[in-house]
């Protein structure tokens, strides 16, 4: 996304990967290519790294692991899974009165980005608003959500704001519309996707500070009017993403009396509540606006395009084309999960509505959404988020160094060469492997609250696990094409 990827990976073509008919053989040799890849080299460029890695043992293992989880969780006892997700250790409740000083801690810090923007450095490199927005927020608290909890809750640059204007003038002034749901984070997080993804410069320091200062603006103006955890709950996009991603994580608050619980990741996933469509819509969108970053950057796209990968000519000139990409990925995704789903349902001769098998199947895309969006942005988060240390110890380029990290020299070299790219590209592909697997875990135990009988609810699972499948080829492959821009 922001940083430039060393890794470009081609597939070797293997005879094995190639012929290899039985799944079992297959995943033993993937297995053994992710801990002993003899075989792989790199070979240097001008630009960065070819690897020459076997990547169809790596698609082939990938999709093989998934379906051998899909075979496994058949055997297990149809309360085991319900068992495990119920285990959980108590820590109390959290000191809600601190979180308005968090939060005034947040909102601080808001202004002083946006002040950076304007009169800070013009280099995005140097700027610490792009660098935190982009990298810090956008990447570094979307892995915390999903591996620690819901931290965007406390230090929310809203809440403190919201609840001191509303204590001297008054508020909330109306009540949000029900058939409002979560449309208004969908068309959120949908500007978002487009200006981050299309838009030629998003990360332009002066115009990145309007954009957020307009959308924290307007968003403080409708918490007024509707309250502040109105509309957070389903119109602001960011607090919706990031408590949606925090159901994965390991700390997380009680349904029924709001203590904080340490429990197996995405444990809180099978005992969510079913969900809206607008939450759906919102869920699969996150997916695909992550997958179309991967790719619209190969060679395939580009090529399809009629533009020649060598010779890069901007965004500028794919904005037409890449709004109608973004479009079109998401659509393509809604359109095979519902159809997963609807086939699953007519497998078992389902009397339940398709809106509530919707609604629940659903959460079993948030591991695979934390997964893609952790491998996709992971050069990203180790390069420039050194970049931002930086740039946060002196935020308008002017000798100050408030962190003691201002003298700090980048270490980009940590991802380029052969070692550090091989091992980038095996923890990527590891991650959405592992996202998957516990994408089918989680969709196995929801299956199991849509249907009593042990063999409809892993019938009714098949079309899913094949999608899953068929995503994780997907997303291998997305990291093993040569890309460009």
């Amino acid at each position: 996304m922001r940083t430039a990827l060393p890794t470009r990976c081609m597939s070797s073509g293997s005879p094995l990967a190639r012929k290899g008919r039985w799944i079992a053989v297959a995943f033993a040799v993937a297995a053994c290519c992710l801990v002993h890849p003899d075989d792989a080299f790199a070979h240097a460029s001008e630009r960065g790294h070819v690897l020459l890695l076997p990547t169809g043992y790596y698609i082939l293992g990938g999709a093989a692991a998934v379906a051998v989880s899909f075979l496994g969780l058949m055997v297990l006892p149809p309360d085991a899974l319900d068992r495990l997700a119920a285990l959980r250790l108590q820590l109390g409740h959290p000191p809600e009165k601190l979180r308005i000083w968090t939060s005034l801690l947040g909102f601080g810090l808001f202004v002083v980005l946006v002040l950076a923007g304007f009169h800070g450095s013009r280099d995005p490199l140097s700027n610490p608003l792009p660098l935190t927005i982009w990298t810090l927020v956008w990447v570094g608290v979307t892995l915390l959500q999903g591996l620690v909890g819901d931290l965007w809750r406390w230090v929310d640059p809203w809440y403190a704001p919201v609840r001191v204007t509303a204590r001297l003038f008054g508020g909330p002034f109306a009540r949000l519309p029900a058939h409002f749901g979560y449309w208004p984070a969908v068309i959120g997080l949908a500007a978002f996707a487009w200006f981050e993804l299309i838009y030629p410069a998003p990360e332009d320091p002066a115009i990145l500070a309007i954009v957020v200062l307009v959308y924290w603006l307007a968003t403080f103006a409708l918490m007024l009017i509707f309250g502040h955890e109105s509309w957070s709950r389903s119109g602001e996009f960011l607090t919706v993403f990031f408590r949606l991603i925090s159901r994965f994580s390991i700390i997380g608050t009680s349904d029924k009396d709001g203590s904080l619980q340490i429990c197996w990741p995405g444990a809180r996933l099978s005992t969510a509540a079913q969900v809206p469509v607008g939450a759906v819509v919102f869920l699969l969108l996150a997916l695909s606006s992550v997958s179309f970053d991967g790719l619209s950057k190969t060679f395939l796209w580009l090529g399809l395009n009629g533009i020649n990968p060598l010779e890069f000519p901007g965004r500028t000139a794919l904005v037409t084309v890449n709004t109608a990409g973004l479009a079109l990925t998401f659509a393509g995704l809604a359109a095979v999960f519902f159809a997963a789903v609807f086939i699953g349902e007519r497998l078992v001769a389902s009397v339940e509505p398709f809106h509530k098998a919707v609604g629940l199947l659903v959460w079993s895309i948030v591991p695979i959404a934390l997964a893609y969006h952790l491998s996709h942005y992971l050069l990203a988060l180790v390069v420039d988020g050194q970049y931002a240390l930086v740039a946060l110890s002196d935020p308008f380029a002017v000798g100050w160094n408030l962190l003691g990290t201002a003298n700090f020299q980048v270490q980009a070299a940590i991802a380029t060469g052969s070692d550090p790219a091989w091992v980038i590209w095996n923890v990527q592909a590891a991650i959405i492997i592992l996202g998957h697997i516990l994408a089918v875990v989680v969709s196995h135990g929801l299956a199991f609250r849509l249907h009593a009988d042990a063999r409809k609810a892993v019938t009714s699972q098949i079309p899913l696990t094949l999608l899953m499948i068929g995503y994780t080829v997907f997303g291998l492959w997305l990291l093993a094409s040569p890309t460009a821009g």
